[in-house]
């Protein structure tokens, strides 16, 4: 629903007798963790402290295999290759990986592949061209567990395979020597909800642990890589309600913080973020998209090459050509969303699933476009950049429609294709476009996306003026990192009333409120994209909001951003 009127749900308060069970817990974070599915006090406090980074790797399927054949080719001489993704996550999991297997002495490169030229994951060309340059072993992140033809073709050609991928598994799975994947059959179900650099640190853990009990010297330690973790975790949107991908960002940001590595600084200098003050908020909006932005207008071994350089100085002009990149990155998004929107508008009905197809638009922002597009329709959305014969597409879905498994019902139309429920991506020959949009259009109405729900707010907990204090900011600590999964809490305000309202930003897009209390105090409030509401508000009205931390000039001061407002209700 695109500019529909949101429904706000509040969730049900602890009772006094609940809440005594919770006596050294805040009542506010009680109730919000209570509401998130965390019903007793102990499940909640053991969710706050998390299991820690270092969990046995070798729980995982695979990694016993992996480890010693990894550390077979070291002992031999035999070179390397660590073949990963084009975007934050494979690109992380890609340096982490580098990084690791250098400190262990290994004969190693990195590959990732064009995203325009070669496309997603491992292919043909590029595994003869590794093979016939003295390339022996090639260990994937982020891709490889449907590349069963890729792995026959590169075994010809003489090279052996490692395989860690998060991605969901097909039909058939690759014949190499270890494949590290929690969604295979007798797969670690703790670390289902792993991304690919988050494998690819259990892997590291896992050959760093061997060589210490060897007593073979290694450069290098496990927390030096959690600043990778963190930020590939974060941008490649995984859940921080999951324990494990939780108390790895966690201690990443702490990493990240610290600024040690070259890269990190001078991305943390181009974005314009302190050392000391970055949150997992800044890693998907800031960090995440310039690291993205190599893979999508350049070539991500840009940013792979930022993130291990050790020279400051090079550091430093790296940043700033991806700087350069995402901001054209943005420009080219926007001016795509738009031009989607005109011919979804001039249409008397919208469809169930849309599909656009578009010549000359970027395959490195397709994926981009069609998120936007899916969040704004309540829609699934699949973006295709169009070829002469062959188009590649990328695909958001809403909550309801998995579209993965969707994609599996086409195979037989595609060429190759691969994702999760929530964004995948296909290869497809343009003669079956005609034949793909009817059937992935039939596979959505039966889900009845095209009717979606009315969109809502989900509010945590129930506040009154008194209640919005430091102390309550400095409580709300504890359920950091939030993000995907984990939202920050959501608050619902009732009978506000406004002191004083202004309209900032560019043509006064945002709304700017001084709210008042009974006894005089003053808290602020920002509604971004709120501007249009500033002329129909009354003096007192309802609002739901995020809490916040607003620093400006060197001071800190309590901010409440809003997410929604409306003319204050009775009950």
């Amino acid at each position: 629903m695109r500019n529909g009127s949101k429904q706000w749900l509040v969730a049900r308060p602890l009772t006094s007798s609940q809440l005594d069970a919770w006596h050294d817990i805040h009542p506010l974070v009680a109730q919000i963790l209570h509401g998130r599915g965390l019903s007793s006090p102990a499940t909640a406090r053991s969710w706050l402290n998390g299991p820690g980074a270092r969990v046995d790797p070798y729980a995982m399927t695979g990694m016993q295999a992996a480890v010693e054949r990894i550390r077979a080719a070291i002992r031999g001489g035999e070179d390397l290759v660590v073949y990963g993704d084009f975007d934050a996550d494979g690109v992380t999991a890609t340096a982490l990986l580098l990084q690791t297997l250098k400190s262990l002495g290994a004969r190693v490169q990195a590959y990732i592949p064009d995203r325009e030229r070669e496309g997603y994951g491992l292919n043909g060309p590029a595994l003869a061209t590794l093979a016939q340059a003295g390339a022996r072993l090639v260990i994937t992140v982020d891709c490889g567990i449907r590349a069963v033809d890729e792995v026959v073709a590169g075994k010809a050609a003489g090279l052996d395979f490692i395989i860690t991928d998060h991605h969901s598994i097909g039909p058939e799975i690759p014949a190499v020597s270890a494949i590290i994947n929690p969604k295979q059959e007798g797969g670690d179900p703790a670390a289902v909800h792993l991304t690919g650099v988050g494998l690819a640190f259990r892997l590291a853990q896992a050959l760093l642990r061997s060589a210490r009990n060897d007593r073979t010297a290694v450069d290098g330690n496990e927390r030096d890589l959690l600043d990778l973790v963190a930020l590939g975790t974060v941008a490649d949107m995984a859940s921080l309600a999951d324990p494990q991908n939780r108390a790895l960002v966690r201690e990443g940001l702490r990493v990240i913080n610290e600024a040690r590595r070259p890269g990190v600084h001078a991305l943390l200098q181009v974005a314009g973020l302190t050392p000391g003050k970055v949150s997992a908020r800044d890693l998907a909006f800031a960090l995440g998209p310039r690291i993205n932005a190599a893979g999508r207008l350049a070539s991500a071994m840009l940013a792979c090459r930022l993130l291990t350089s050790e020279d400051p100085a090079r550091a430093a002009e790296m940043a700033t050509s991806l700087q350069a990149l995402n901001d054209r990155r943005r420009a080219l998004t926007l001016t795509a969303q738009e031009d989607i929107n005109r011919e979804l508008a001039g249409q008397r009905e919208t469809p169930p699933l849309i599909l656009a197809a578009r010549e000359g638009i970027s395959p490195g922002i397709v994926g981009l476009v069609a998120g936007r597009l899916s969040e704004e329709w309540q829609r699934p959305v699949v973006v295709l950049a169009s070829g002469p014969q062959e188009s590649r597409a990328s695909c958001r879905s809403v909550a309801d429609f998995n579209i993965i498994r969707a994609l599996d019902q086409c195979a037989d139309l595609l060429l190759r294709h691969g994702g999760h429920e929530q964004a995948a991506g296909f290869t497809v020959r343009n003669d079956n476009l005609p034949a793909l949009r009817g059937r992935l259009t039939r596979l959505a109405q039966d889900a009845g996306t095209g009717c979606p729900p009315q969109a809502s707010l989900e509010i945590d907990a129930e506040v009154n003026f008194n209640q919005l204090t430091p102390t309550l900011l400095e409580q709300l600590d504890l359920i950091e990192p939030t993000g995907s999964g984990n939202p920050p809490p959501l608050f619902l305000l009732r009978a506000a009333r406004i002191g004083e309202r202004r309209l900032v930003g560019r043509g006064g897009s945002h709304l700017k409120l001084v709210l008042a209390g009974d006894n005089g105090e003053r808290l602020e409030a920002i509604g971004f994209r709120l501007g249009e509401r500033a002329s129909h508000l009354p003096s007192q009205v309802d609002l739901a909001f995020h809490l916040e931390r607003n620093a400006w000039k060197g001071r800190q001061r309590l901010q409440l951003n809003l997410q929604d407002i409306r003319p204050a209700q009775e009950g």
